[in-house]
């Protein structure tokens, strides 16, 4: 077939084409005011890329459309969209695509409020090093692996799979249209609350993900008890993980460092010794959660499973030290959700204990920006030094009560932490030049953050490095 995918700057639109590609269909696709990582990931993937919307981008013996859900992608007025059904083209989305494409296929879904791109990867990654052509679709860029997509030879398919909606004529969360033999569950707690406004909404799809489990299925899943109250929907074997000791898998011994190491300690006394580079405790979860599962459906040896642990470079953006030679070292990592702020601070908490840290934020997501999340603003910051707070984003922003950006602002500080606004590249740039040398920054977003993770580190390798 021949597919465009009009925005193929998504993540999970890029790893889908790029299964897509390699499962023998030829490949375009299109965006507009997309920024990096993603931009410059989709210029080197090898096929046709546009620059815009427009029907002129579709080729004339173009067998299928694929339209990704972003609002700026104006769905059904898409130009290439009303091209391609006026040419009685089947428009269809990422995740249908994939869920037809790999029915047939034993597919691992990796689902939760946060972890799941970390977990894909490194699955991946442990299922490559193991010499298993395994295929995977990643919803961000990993140094570890070639793509974010790979068909793949071997029967095994691991998914990453959002609870998000597939669009607004589809309101299926994204994931239940996967087939999954297996789920890996890594965390459930409230997100999305534009689309989910009550936790009973926001869990209601996990429940359906776990139903479609078959006997022979598996399941590991983190231990907590939002968790264990959905885990009831499975019909098969269940298996548990955490970073304390469970009935199950669990972290034992922890040493944090330029190098953390612990032991994986599995039910009948079994122990592996492993290591990660990654910082942060949720990172050793992650790890966790990954042996667990790979051990129990036999995939990957323990020597297989340590080497590639301790090889895995992790996911661009969360938490990426972008400097070389400062001694401010300035790290970026991702915020899209509460839960994943506050793992991204505490890991620098952990990792920089006596150093001020002072994070450069961005609410870009529609739950930063959502006036039911202010509440959010009141706790994320604990153990920060100083915010600078960017602007939000206005796209979107009919859809939803948007909190505006003196409210995020006067919330932060109401929490006791010194913030100020920065509207500009320059202004925060400015900002961030005041420091004395001992801190330590995070960029913190899930978005472009004014363009600082490319502008800033060169500033302070050349203003701040060592000698």
């Amino acid at each position: 077939m021949r597919i465009h995918f009009t925005g193929i700057a998504g993540a999970g639109m890029a790893a889908a084409a790029l299964m897509m590609r390699e499962a023998g269909h030829t490949i375009a696709g299109s965006d507009q005011d997309v920024f990096p990582p993603m931009s410059t990931y989709v210029e080197g993937l090898g096929f046709p890329v546009f620059h815009s919307f427009a029907a002129a981008n579709l080729a004339a013996d173009l067998d299928l459309l694929v339209l990704g859900a972003s609002a700026k992608l104006g769905g059904e007025a898409n130009p290439e969209v009303r091209a391609a059904r006026a040419r009685g083209v089947r428009v269809t989305t990422f995740p249908a695509l994939v869920g037809e494409a790999t029915a047939g296929r034993r597919n691992t879904v990796v689902a939760g409020s946060f972890g799941k791109s970390t977990c894909t990867a490194l699955l991946a990654h442990v299922l490559s090093q193991s010499g298993r052509d395994a295929g995977w679709m990643v919803g961000a860029i990993s140094p570890s692996l070639p793509d974010t997509g790979h068909w793949g030879t071997a029967p095994e398919v691991v998914l990453e799979g959002d609870e998000y909606i597939v669009g607004p004529d589809d309101r299926r969360s994204k994931f239940v249209l996967y087939h999954p033999r297996d789920v890996l569950l890594t965390s459930l707690v409230h997100d999305h609350v534009n689309v989910f406004p009550t936790f009973a909404d926001y869990e209601a799809p996990f429940r359906e993900l776990l139903r479609l489990l078959p006997a022979e299925g598996l399941l590991v899943a983190r231990e907590s008890a939002p968790i264990r109250a959905v885990a009831g929907e499975a019909a098969c074997r269940i298996v548990w993980y955490d970073t304390a000791p469970c009935d199950g898998w669990y972290a034992e011994d922890v040493t944090y460092g330029d190098t953390s190491r612990f032991t994986l300690v599995g039910p009948g006394g079994r122990r592996v010794a492993l290591a990660t580079t990654l910082l942060g405790a949720h990172n050793i979860e992650n790890i966790v959660g990954v042996g667990a599962y790979l051990l129990e459906r036999g995939l990957a040896a323990e020597p297989a499973l340590a080497a590639a642990a301790a090889s895995f470079a992790g996911i661009r953006r969360r938490l990426d030290r972008l400097t070389r030679r400062s001694a401010i070292p300035i790290i970026e990592g991702f915020g899209s959700s509460y839960e994943k702020a506050r793992s991204a601070i505490e890991a620098m908490l952990l990792h920089y204990p006596t150093r001020p840290l002072t994070v450069v934020f961005e609410p870009h997501t529609f739950s930063w920006r959502n006036r039911d999340a202010l509440a959010w603003y009141d706790t994320v910051f604990e153990g920060v030094a100083r915010v600078l707070v960017i602007p939000p984003p206005h796209h979107g922003e009919g859809s939803h009560d948007q909190s505006s950006f003196p409210e995020i602002l006067a919330r932060v500080a109401a929490a006791g932490v010194p913030a100020e606004g920065v509207e500009t590249a320059e202004a925060a740039t400015e900002a961030l030049l005041r420091l004395t040398g001992d801190e330590v920054v995070l960029l913190l977003s899930s978005g472009p953050l004014l363009g600082l993770p490319d502008s800033l580190p060169p500033v302070f390798d050349k203003l701040y490095g060592r000698a």
